[in-house]
């Protein structure tokens, strides 16, 4: 079973090779009330934590807790812990990226729940209502809030998906860790990427509820130390119909992510095209004229009032992925205006129309949707630097979440120029440039790009008003002349298109044709 697929997010225990759990009672009194967005204030300021390396024993206990509420107490194995503890006390460079992992589980489970609908029976008592995600960053109580309407889970299901790892995942972790190999960013790929919570929280809670007809509403946590609890969570805000509700209590050093400005920065870079709606609670000013006491003091009867205009700020869900992604759909169904738009939109070229695109679709050893344009004026950051290293122009998408703009081998230099979106569902997330290489699965997508690349290219050649192929030669020629040196594999296919002047053709282009 795919792990992230309702947790929405989070986090992980036992390896799958522990054979069982030992059950002993205890007799121990637990509190936990939490709420949707307003947790109490108790929660509010947490004193500075220092983790140590985790200490646990390789046995696997699990102590039922006797309260209010039934709990179940588990301790994490010692392999487990050995990855959490790097989870919790690496230096990172990049944490933005727990919020991607996240909103990506958060969509696995939407999709799920989507699809049990379809094949539901309509007398099976299942919630059907249509799935979307909310985020809400509460800067008093210091807590993000990650809530889908997704399949949610039930008890089993969270011992199952929040309280193991698959062996493999974490074997080939730990050894990737000890030959020193691993980018610690990129730990999604070994599946183990629900760990990415405790990049920015000190302490986690799943709230959540099953689609399955009859299913309580139950809470999962841990405070990222040795064990993690499960309990009934009647205590917390209901969720309607069905969904998982994630409460990441943020860490000191990670206060950044409590403000929506950032939320929504990385929304927009990494969920921006996520099939599902994904809104983001967050404050807008509005301006609205009411009547100026003041000014209205002295005013005469009959006399219409004066107005005056005041700020009103507002609090509210805003939707953050208006933007779909075309690329999913069959090229007959979109026309040329919604090209262009998504051009625009996408690559933040509000001024340049493009010139022209391929939309297509790669099956065979990897299966992916493409989408290249050619701008129609050569990019700024490439009117300076030719190969200019921070010009990003080709996407890669994994299911529609963003992953990288910087593969350098994706595309072949000479063909920097090109702008598009890569999406495949076969690739994982987190994916680096050294799996692609390994898997071949780079290589294969480069061919694609360039055959599609270099077939644009003949069309405007080809095309009866020549105006375009000398528009483009003038804008991208000299890239053109770079893949003759330095691509001999396409060398015969760009002869063609380049362009010279000669004494017989005077201030007309001509070819070796």
């Amino acid at each position: 079973m795919k792990l992230s697929y309702a947790a929405s997010s989070l986090f992980l225990a036992v390896s799958s090779s522990v054979s069982a759990f030992t059950i002993h009672h205890t007799n121990t009194i637990t509190n936990t009330h939490h709420h949707a967005f307003a947790i109490s204030s108790h929660h509010h300021r947490r004193p500075n934590r220092s983790f140590s390396p985790l200490q646990m024993s390789d046995a696997v206990e699990t102590t039922a807790a006797t309260t209010e509420k039934k709990g179940e107490k588990f301790e994490f194995q010692a392999e487990v812990g050995r990855v959490m503890d790097i989870i919790i006390n690496s230096l990172y460079s990049d944490k933005d990226i727990f919020l991607r992992e996240l909103v990506s589980n958060a969509a696995d489970a939407c999709d799920k729940k989507r699809f049990l609908s379809v094949t539901a029976d309509d007398e099976s008592g299942v919630d059907t209502s249509p799935p979307e995600i909310r985020i809400k960053a509460d800067v008093e109580n210091q807590v993000i809030v990650i809530e889908d309407s997704g399949v949610g889970m039930t008890r089993d299901e969270l011992i199952n998906n929040l309280g193991r790892i698959a062996q493999s995942g974490t074997k080939n972790f730990m050894e990737a860790l000890g030959e020193g190999s691993a980018d610690v960013n990129l730990i999604g790929q070994f599946g183990v990427g629900f760990y990415s919570a405790y990049l920015i929280a000190d302490k986690v809670e799943v709230i959540t509820k099953s689609m399955q007809a009859g299913s309580p509403q139950l809470r999962w946590e841990s405070d990222s130390g040795s064990s993690f609890t499960i309990s009934d969570a009647t205590d917390a805000d209901p969720i309607e119909g069905s969904g998982t509700r994630l409460i990441l209590h943020v860490k000191d050093d990670a206060m950044q992510y409590l403000e929506s400005g950032k939320l929504e920065e990385l929304l927009n870079r990494y969920s921006e095209f996520i099939e599902f709606p994904i809104s983001l609670w967050k404050e807008s000013t509005e301006y609205e004229k009411v009547p100026d006491e003041e000014a209205n003091k002295d005013l005469a009867e009959g006399e219409e009032p004066k107005m005056k205009t005041v700020p009103v700020t507002k609090s509210e869900f805003t939707p953050m992925n208006t933007q779909k992604p075309i690329w999913l759909r069959p090229p007959k169904e979109v026309t040329e205006e919604e090209y262009k738009e998504f051009y625009k939109a996408a690559f933040r070229a509000s001024y340049d129309e493009p010139q022209k695109w391929t939309h297509f679709k790669l099956e065979g050893q990897v299966e992916c949707k493409a989408l290249l344009y050619i701008p129609g004026m050569l990019p700024f950051e490439l009117s300076k630097d030719m190969f200019d290293e921070d010009s990003r122009n080709i996407r890669l998408y994994v299911k529609r979440v963003f992953i990288n703009d910087k593969f350098e081998d994706i595309m072949p230099r000479w063909l920097k120029f090109i702008k598009g979106v890569v999406d495949s569902d076969d690739l994982p997330l987190n994916v680096s440039r050294e799996i692609l290489q390994k898997s071949k699965v780079l290589n294969i997508i480069n061919k694609r790009l360039v055959r599609k690349s270099l077939d644009m290219f003949r069309e405007l050649a080809e095309d009866e008003d020549s105006s375009k192929y000398i528009m483009f030669w003038n804008n991208f020629g000299k890239y053109l002349k770079v893949g003759v040196i330095e691509d001999d594999k396409n060398k015969s296919e760009l002869v063609p298109l380049l362009r010279f002047f000669s004494s017989k053709s005077g201030e007309e282009y001509t070819s070796f044709d």
